[in-house]
């Protein structure tokens, strides 16, 4: 086909003595590191747009009522949870689109096609994602009976189950832009998704206060406009990317939505087993705290929101070693594909220590302001807000603990992904968030009285153990494959 020969191959990045990036004289690790941000950064950002939009809603509904904060964060940890598996689909699109375009400067022609495969990975990624949409959002739609069912609060199950059912009908939309994220991100152009995610926080906060709280002499829907104002921020997101991209002299020629109803079985195949493995990831370590969340709801709604507190401003740390574990899948399978195993060895581990490093300084800042975030989250005439701060304090200086490992895991879980090793880092994350994380911070709860805060400390060793043994893991690929490739 004519576009499998259009778009030029371009590296970013410099290596030593490869067209990718051309020669430079900077230490390899050096240039490795440069090449990492410079894809890392627009990829953090973005993360850190989304998250926003999650922080958003959860901002306002803090200032509506402590019990709007806590339903809503019922309904966020069971969104997650469901949405697993979708996500994980569409996520297999990032490794797949990277070494396929890695295959692209194999010698002799071997990697000829490489449009056309990233093509073809993309809509089967879409393909994957959508089919798995179904039954998540109709398990969402019965949100407010599966919250009663697993012991919460009659009052926050019906304000839950309100929210969701508005809420859900973004999910196409996001799971879309997330494929669209990797394909980028393999193309080293991370840039269209963050202006589009940029514009959604400001679309989002718009809506959501206006929705929520109404103007003039509309009083709003309350947490039902929070819901409708974040599908159609998704909505407006993934239209945005599409028409950035369609615009863009070489993207737009790979035509990813051309022929989009003919579903390409290979391939689907291939974002299957690649995608059920994260999904189950994803699915193991968002259900830990969505678990916990449910935990908290047993102690009342001062607890979940002071969770609340605590989950969202890890989260948003979370999303820069999270980019720059995006941006590892992308530089690990870039190299992966090219069969340059000590490149992708090196990627892989400057990636890391970039993770590490931040998440240090974060943890510094968690652990010294951790009143102030949480006071910052509550409305001043709440009744219980004193209480939910205090606590939610406290829950900050633990997630400040569990930082570093947080971190660590993320980016050596993106390392993999760029070399397809999905499956066994699924049975690490089984490992360390079940076998030890939830069932000690059940253990601290409750028998040795600790309440939440040693729910949280369980999730904290959960963390630790989980990146001890990705570091492991990524050791013993990364390390016989350069040797092999030596």
């Amino acid at each position: 086909m004519p576009g499998d020969r259009a778009p030029p191959l371009r590296y970013r990045g410099a290596m030593q003595a490869h067209p990718i990036g051309g020669i430079t004289r900077r230490p390899a690790w050096l240039a490795e590191a440069g090449a990492t941000l410079a894809l890392a950064w627009p990829l953090a950002l973005t993360n850190l747009s989304q998250h926003a939009l999650a922080l958003t809603d959860t901002v306002i509904l803090g200032w509506l009522s402590t019990e709007a904060l806590a339903a809503g964060t019922l309904a966020a940890n069971l969104y997650w949870a469901v949405m697993a598996a979708p996500l994980g689909t569409a996520f297999a699109a990032g490794p797949m689109l990277a070494q396929a375009r890695g295959a692209g400067r194999l010698p002799g022609g071997a990697g000829r096609g490489w449009v056309r495969q990233m093509r073809r990975g993309a809509r089967s990624a879409l393909w994957a994602a959508l089919a798995l949409l179904l039954p998540s959002m109709l398990l969402l739609w019965f949100a407010e009976p599966v919250l009663l069912a697993l012991g919460q609060q009659p009052h926050l199950a019906a304000l839950a189950g309100t929210y969701l059912r508005a809420m859900m009908w973004g999910l196409p939309s996001f799971c879309g832009f997330i494929v669209l994220r990797g394909f980028l991100a393999a193309m080293e152009r991370p840039a269209p998704a963050l202006w589009v995610a940029g514009g959604g926080i400001l679309l989002n906060g718009a809506l959501c206060w206006l929705l929520v709280f109404g103007a003039l002499s509309w009083p709003g829907l309350g947490i039902l406009g929070a819901g409708i104002a974040s599908a159609l921020a998704n909505a407006a997101m993934l239209g945005g990317l599409l028409g950035l991209m369609a615009r863009d002299r070489v993207l737009g020629r790979f035509r990813l939505l051309g022929r989009f109803w003919r579903p390409d079985l290979a391939k689907l195949a291939e974002v299957v087993r690649l995608g059920l493995p994260i999904s189950g990831s994803m699915l193991l370590e968002i259900g830990v705290f969505s678990a916990a969340a449910i935990a908290m709801g047993w102690f009342g709604a001062v607890a979940v929101a002071a969770h609340a507190i605590a989950l969202q401003t890890a989260g948003m740390t979370f999303m820069i070693p999270l980019g720059i574990g995006q941006a590892a899948t992308a530089r690990v399978g870039l190299f992966a594909g090219a069969a340059e195993p000590r490149a992708a060895a090196r990627a892989g581990w400057v990636a890391i220590g970039l993770g590490a490093g931040f998440m240090l300084a974060t943890a510094l800042l968690l652990v010294v302001a951790s009143a102030p975030i949480a006071r910052g989250f509550l409305g001043a005439g709440d009744a219980e807000a004193a209480a939910a701060a205090a606590l939610g304090a406290t829950l900050l200086t633990i997630a400040g603990i569990f930082q570093l490992a947080d971190g660590v895991q993320a980016v050596a879980a993106g390392a993999l992904r760029g070399l397809k090793d999905t499956r066994v880092p699924m049975l690490l994350a089984a490992l360390g968030y079940w076998g030890l994380g939830m069932p000690v911070g059940l253990l601290l709860a409750w028998q040795a009285g600790f309440g939440p805060v040693g729910l949280w400390i369980g999730l904290a060793a959960g963390l630790g153990c989980v990146a001890l043994l990705m570091l492991r893991r990524w050791r013993g690929l990364s390390g016989g494959a350069a040797a092999a490739g030596a």
